[in-house]
């Protein structure tokens, strides 16, 4: 789905009040009562402060505080007075006035804020997605005001103060505990910089025009099921494992064998049809006996991989990193396989290292390769970003000029493609914040390439699969207790997901 701006959102909308039709201020009202759905589901708070702008984000907000009055609440609305009014906030606030249960006063300095009792769950109606400047004068004084209080909040479509589509670090936003977003995420929620201001985004379906967002131009787009639907291969009847490629990899060092075996299984679990791994002598005993589905090259070298004796053009894919350590002997393997094979490689982790220490190598990577950087060895390659809307453009730009592939991974993990867009995946939690989470997904990407998806379809599902995976795995251990092999043994329940 492509991930649209502001601007086109609001084309959205007009889409939709053409289309439907509808008009402005029903599809307001279907906002509003999806918002007071959530809430009646989902808070037990019976006395709510509704803080109002007069556009219609506050439109939308005094919307809500009628339908939430008409459900038996107690809510009180507080209007942040502005020069200008919206047709449809004006509208809402006659439909206000005809209940005068829900008292509404109209703030114009700060001597007007009230006091917030120690019951009240506030309501953040005052700026939407429209917002392009950082807020000023009694707005910001607001906004401080409410945070301050530490209550509870709610903000209606995105928190206000934080802009939809650039960067508002070091700016003062309302820190939300929850944000009723309509139709589809925004651009400002996927990135780690707005956590605080965010809390937990929920989506809420208002029912805009569906076949809007693939009519519009956008670089950047949101994975969702029916995306990776599209990719996904069923297998054919008269399949063999021949049919699914020959993966290798190269993994695992003295002390770091198990990253060789997590990511191992799961280039197996990925669907490969065979799987080697290029292994330490020492190692190999540990591999054989955890996974025996795998076949092992050995290595000369007791403790670490240094030698390249075979033919690396035998395998329909490669992937390189997970645990091999950053010694000299081992950079010169790197360089090797990077140099010998001429096809899509995954690379991970110490080999990502040693590119950063070897930055020269980067143009020699074969093109469509798969670069799996967590952020700070994206730093490491390519060099800081003072937000995380610049990271989001170098890893397109340099994506662009090495023409590969770079999974810039995390909390809604960015792809980035040489054709200039990039995928913000949807699935996937915080208990995959664990050790050997990485090793998993250069298994899946590396599993993935040998069974013929293109690089591009290989970053985008196995992306999407892995952190499907990490929900399964949630739901079953909870996020605290999951580990890495918990994501290879919930990969077993994929194909009842997709």
């Amino acid at each position: 789905m492509n991930l649209l701006s502001a601007q086109q959102i609001k084309e959205w909308d007009l889409y939709t009040m053409r289309n439907e039709p509808i008009a402005s201020i029903d599809l307001m009202e279907r906002a509003a009562l999806a918002c007071v759905d959530w809430i009646k589901k989902n808070l037990t708070t019976r006395q709510f402060y509704v803080f109002c702008g007069t556009g219609n984000n506050g439109g939308d907000g005094l919307a809500v505080a009628r339908l939430l009055s008409q459900n038996g609440v107690n809510v009180k609305v507080f209007i942040l007075e502005s020069a200008k009014r919206s047709p449809d906030f004006v509208q809402n606030l006659e439909r206000l006035k005809t209940f005068p249960d829900v008292p509404a006063w109209v703030l114009t300095t700060e001597s007007d804020f009230p006091d917030l009792a120690d019951d009240v769950l506030l309501i953040d109606a005052l700026f939407g997605t429209g917002l392009n400047r950082p807020l000023e004068g009694l707005s910001l004084q607001l906004v401080n005001y409410i945070n301050r209080a530490e209550k509870k909040v709610v903000s209606i479509d995105i928190p206000s103060g934080l802009l939809c589509d650039r960067s508002s670090k070091g700016q003062t936003t309302i820190k939300a505990t929850h944000t009723l977003t309509f139709q589809q995420l925004k651009k400002a929620f996927l990135v780690a910089e707005n956590e605080a201001s965010i809390g937990c985004p929920h989506v809420l379906d208002i029912g805009l025009a569906p076949a809007f967002p693939a009519m519009a131009d956008s670089r950047f787009k949101l994975t969702n099921n029916q995306l990776i639907s599209a990719f996904y291969k069923s297998r054919g009847l008269f399949s063999h494992k021949g049919s699914f490629g020959h993966a290798l990899l190269f993994a695992g060092s003295y002390g770091k064998t198990g990253a060789a075996t997590l990511c191992t299984k799961a280039c197996l679990r990925s669907g490969a049809g065979l799987v080697s791994v290029h292994l330490p002598q020492n190692s190999v005993n540990i591999v054989q006996t955890s996974t025996p589905e795998a076949m092992c090259r050995v290595d000369a070298h007791s403790e670490r991989i240094t030698a390249l004796d075979y033919d690396l053009t035998l395998y329909d894919s490669v992937g390189i990193g997970p645990g091999i350590g950053t010694k000299q002997d081992t950079a010169e393997l790197v360089y090797k396989v990077i140099m010998t094979y001429n096809r899509p490689l995954v690379i991970d982790a110490d080999a990502l290292n040693i590119l950063s220490e070897n930055t020269g190598w980067l143009s020699h990577i074969p093109p469509y390769s798969i670069l799996t950087p967590h952020p700070k060895e994206f730093v490491r390659l390519f060099g800081d970003s003072t937000d995380d809307f610049e990271k989001i453009n170098l890893a397109l730009a340099k994506a662009e000029d090495l023409s590969v592939i770079i999974v810039l991974k995390g909390h809604h993990s960015f792809i980035a493609v040489p054709e200039g867009k990039g995928y913000f995946n949807t699935t996937g939690n915080p208990g995959m914040a664990t050790g050997g989470s990485g090793d998993v997904l250069t298994g899946i990407l590396t599993g993935l390439l040998a069974q013929g998806y293109s690089p591009e379809q290989s970053a985008v599902l196995g992306v999407y699969l892995h952190g499907l995976a990490g929900d399964i795995a949630a739901e079953k251990y909870g996020m605290n207790a999951m580990i890495a092999g918990d994501l290879i043994e919930a990969l077993k329940f994929l194909d009842l997901r997709v």
